[in-house]
């Protein structure tokens, strides 16, 4: 055996405790995936959560060693009934600890333009929400957050531009 090998190669046992004890003592972080998806007038879909007091992009929190864009898939469907083929990624906005919650990363994919028929079919399957809207994006400033609607006009701008967007407060 090569003493002078990397460690992954000469003690295989000892490389995995390595990397094992690394993955018990690094941050995690919490990650989000939403959605922007639009109807046929370019109308933006917003969701009403009983949790929050604003309207919210559809989307929601990944799950244990869920990819961002499986939990994105995944709440579309649970929330709102639409098994949607979520398109590129739009947006990843790094948002910093606020009140008791630590920093997390928020991802924003393309859900593309639902044909009439399919809005139509929206079905609220989650207790979560309260209801959906189909809102003009110039009136999304009333219902939204500040920091999500500037999440929803990178994501508009990542659209226009074909590049994906990273949005950082302390930039």
């Amino acid at each position: 055996m090569n003493p002078d090998a990397p460690l992954y190669e000469r003690d295989p046992a000892a490389w995995h405790a390595h990397l094992a004890e690394g993955n018990a003592k690094q941050a995690r972080k919490r990650v989000g995936a939403d959605v922007l998806i639009r109807d046929e007038q370019g109308r933006i879909l917003l969701v009403d959560p009983k949790y929050k007091p604003d309207w919210d992009l559809p989307g929601g929190m990944a799950e244990a060693n869920e990819s961002p864009l499986a939990a994105a898939r995944r709440e579309i469907k649970e929330e709102l009934g639409l098994d949607l083929e979520i398109g590129r990624l739009l947006v990843v906005d790094w948002v910093p600890p606020h009140g008791p919650w630590d920093d997390s990363l928020m991802f924003i994919f393309d859900g593309g333009i639902l044909p009439a028929d399919q809005a139509a079919s929206i079905q609220l399957s989650d207790q979560e929400l309260w209801q959906y809207r189909f809102q003009n994006p110039d009136g999304t400033a009333q219902l939204l957050r500040p920091y999500v609607l500037r999440r929803v006009r990178a994501a508009f701008d990542a659209l226009s531009s074909q590049r994906a967007c990273f949005i950082d407060d302390a930039l």
